[in-house]
């Protein structure tokens, strides 16, 4: 699905003019978990309602899984607000939708005491900002890892160490990287390293010198780009018919092209990496609120977070998913450092949704309505 029409860009642009001051007030969340209501209707990323772990949920709860994957958190944000998403019931928000759906008042709290496994969810995912306002939780950390520089190589045998290759004409024509004003804060980092006199200390806070100075490189990127993708499929198919040879992924595009055989190589350059932190969250509508929580206490499960972290190539909330994903594959766990130190995940910058008030106190940042606006800008 085209992640960026008209129609979603103007949806989230009203949802984003609410002030985001005061939480949602959403139902009450359920005080026990009862017996299902039959169906689940999940809104998610591309592979994270993957029948491995969702026929054994249907057959032990009875709940039917309706999914509908999307290719950005603008989408998701919008399908979740719209006649499209109309009763959802979880979605597998990442921090750059997460306040906004709490704000916009599209989820309720989530009652954490039904929730089995929240005590093995790592400290630092307990109770982020991302999902959690004026200490109400109103998601439950699942999975989280890097965005990572992917190149093929056959095309390219000397493995790249910077973000500079994506933004490379040497490489024109071959380049692909997400169609997502989130993108931004990618090219952002990068020049936070090669420009430090524009002073980006935070890639999502931005100031309008420091927007242009970005907007600038990406319009530079632009003529070189073969297309920006939506969904990881898209990519995928890019990189299988030989159309890109080199562009920003996730793990999970990378562990599906091996697979197929496209050899692929993907690295966190030297610059670092953006990355995404997701919630499982609750519709404030749901119709089908049991099964929500069963749903959310079945993936939280060691074996369901260790497949799941395994096929997209990231690293599971569950502490006790480690031993899981080494049963599977001999070395994942610290492959995809789920046995993380606090080190490590605080040297990737997750994505949050940008607001006025930079971390200074100072309401002199860009908003994601004006991200957005640049991003247009970038394509048009």
């Amino acid at each position: 699905m085209k992640a960026y029409s008209t129609l979603l860009l103007a949806t989230c642009s009203a949802i984003l003019t609410t002030q985001l001051s005061t939480p949602a007030h959403a139902q009450a969340p359920l005080s026990a978990i009862g017996k299902g209501e039959g169906d689940l209707n999940v809104v998610a990323w591309e592979g994270y309602a993957d029948d491995a772990w969702v026929k054994p949920f249907e057959e032990t709860t009875g709940c039917k899984v309706h999914r509908k994957y999307v290719g950005s958190s603008d989408e998701m944000v919008a399908l979740t607000r719209m006649g499209g998403g109309k009763g959802f019931d979880v979605v597998s928000a990442s921090g750059d939708a997460s306040l906004r759906l709490i704000f916009g008042k599209t989820v309720q709290p989530v009652n954490t005491a039904l929730i089995t496994a929240f005590d093995d969810v790592m400290p630092e995912l307990k109770a982020p900002g991302f999902n959690t306002v004026k200490d109400v939780h109103y998601g439950v950390s699942y999975e989280w890892g890097p965005n990572v520089l992917m190149w093929n190589t056959k095309d390219i045998t000397t493995a790249p160490t910077s973000w500079s290759v994506i933004y490379d004409k040497a490489y024109a024509g071959v380049i692909t990287v997400p169609d997502n004003p989130i993108q931004i804060a990618d090219a952002a980092l990068y020049l936070s390293h090669t420009k430090p006199e524009l002073g980006i200390t935070d890639p999502y806070e931005l100031t309008q010198t420091q927007m242009d100075a970005v907007v600038a490189l990406l319009k530079e990127q632009r003529a070189l780009v073969k297309k920006y993708w939506a969904l990881a499929s898209d990519e995928v198919d890019l990189f299988k018919s030989g159309d890109a040879h080199v562009g920003a992924a996730w793990p999970y595009q990378a562990n599906t092209l091996r697979a197929a055989g496209v050899p692929v190589q993907d690295t966190i350059p030297t610059e670092g990496a953006t990355g995404w932190a997701d919630s499982w969250m609750i519709s404030a509508h749901a119709q089908h609120p049991n099964c929500a929580y069963l749903w959310i206490n079945h993936v939280m499960t060691p074996k369901v977070q260790a497949q799941q972290a395994l096929s997209f190539g990231e690293t599971p909330a569950n502490t006790k998913a480690c031993a899981e994903m080494d049963a599977l594959q001999p070395g994942s766990c610290k492959q995809y450092h789920a046995d993380a130190s606090p080190a490590y995940f605080s040297s990737i910058k997750f994505w949050k949704t940008p607001v006025h008030q930079c971390g200074n106190g100072q309401n002199t940042c860009l908003d994601y309505s004006a991200w957005q606006r640049a991003w247009q800008q970038v394509k048009q």
